[in-house]
């Protein structure tokens, strides 16, 4: 195939133009340029996409397939119109983050309900906390829908992405937490859910989807596993034998300042229940059904690993300090002592 990733230079971009390469696909990525660098044996071609005709002139380049990753809504509309009548299959990265109710487990694409579009006048995710991330992927699902149409079109409503060269805090912190050793803070409860997807899988399942012209929308996710069974298959990975695993409450944590999910003082991965039930419970059934395949935990351990080993400089270091950790550690021992 001829594919055309609008991306390609960082992580998930990355990881497919590397893919496709490998299995002998021509492979373009339209980019600054200025994030990374594309994989060796595809071609860059600098665009800025703030430019409406900035992509105009790929559309005599005759593409099978074109992968968009954009989270800006003028940037996914320009792509359309340049792109949209030039190609045979497209297909959008969305995310799950555009599902209203993050309550309720077990929740599929075709039957969760979403955000509202994100208003004109928003054209792409604000501030630190991403404002607006959900509904402005909500319109560009929109978007791809109304000018591709479903049947070329593939919605990919991603979770957590993990792997190699993941730009996040969350799953790295768990490989350094439990490849440093000693007693290990582990939040909730060991049957609470976690839920991701490697980020080479992804890629594999983007390429398939192109393959065989897959449309729909569907969750990017693998089956969700419980905390207890992550934590075993990270230390799998990293040939730990029996971590010191001490499970500490929920409302424990939160009263003593340990946030959830990513960032300062945050125990990654981790939310806090029932309220955001169904975040890491997604019914990754269909998307298995549709060409999916998961790899074993141990695997994406392992090649996380080893990234994290020959680029330190490239890993967020965020999560829990450990002297913040030790701290809550022997507050919950007292406690529990009482």
């Amino acid at each position: 195939m001829r594919i055309l990733i609008l991306g390609g230079t960082r992580f998930l971009g990355r990881a497919l133009a590397r893919l496709a390469v490998e299995q002998g696909h021509e492979v373009t990525c339209a980019a600054r340029g200025v994030s990374g660098a594309v994989p060796a044996g595809a071609r860059l071609v600098p665009v800025d996409r703030d430019d409406p005709d900035a992509l105009v002139p790929l559309a005599g380049d005759g593409f099978d397939a074109v992968v968009d990753v954009a989270r800006q809504v003028s940037h996914a509309r320009h792509a359309l119109a340049a792109l949209a009548d030039h190609v045979g299959h497209w297909s959008f990265v969305s995310t799950i983050s555009v599902y209203a109710d993050n309550t309720t487990p077990d929740q599929t694409a075709v039957d969760a309900p979403v955000l509202a579009a994100a208003p004109p006048d928003v054209d792409g995710p604000v501030g630190p906390d991403h404002r607006w991330y959900g509904e402005c992927k909500v319109s560009i699902e929109q978007a791809v829908r109304q000018r591709v149409g479903v049947d070329r079109s593939f919605i990919c409503r991603a979770g957590l992405i993990v792997g190699v060269e993941d730009p996040s805090d969350r799953f790295p912190y768990w490989v350094r937490r439990l490849a440093a050793g000693g007693e290990i803070l582990a939040p909730g409860r060991p049957t609470d859910s976690v839920q991701f997807v490697d980020v080479a899988d992804l890629a594999s399942w983007l390429l398939h989807a192109a393959g065989t012209r897959l449309g729909g929308t569907y969750d990017g996710v693998g089956p969700a596993m419980t905390r207890a069974d992550f934590l075993a298959g990270v230390a799998a990975g990293l040939d730990v034998a029996d971590p010191a695993l001490t499970w500490v409450d929920q409302d424990f944590l939160a009263s003593h300042d340990v946030r959830e999910w990513s960032g300062e003082r945050a125990l990654p991965l981790w939310v806090r229940l029932p309220e955001s039930g169904g975040l890491m419970t997604r019914d990754a059934r269909p998307a298995l059904a549709a060409g999916l395949a998961v790899r074993p935990l141990s695997d994406t351990v392992r090649a996380t690993a080893s990234w994290m080993a020959a680029q330190p400089d490239a890993v967020r270091q965020g999560g829990l300090d450990p002297a913040d950790e030790a701290a809550v550690l022997r507050e919950w021992q007292a406690v529990r002592d009482r």
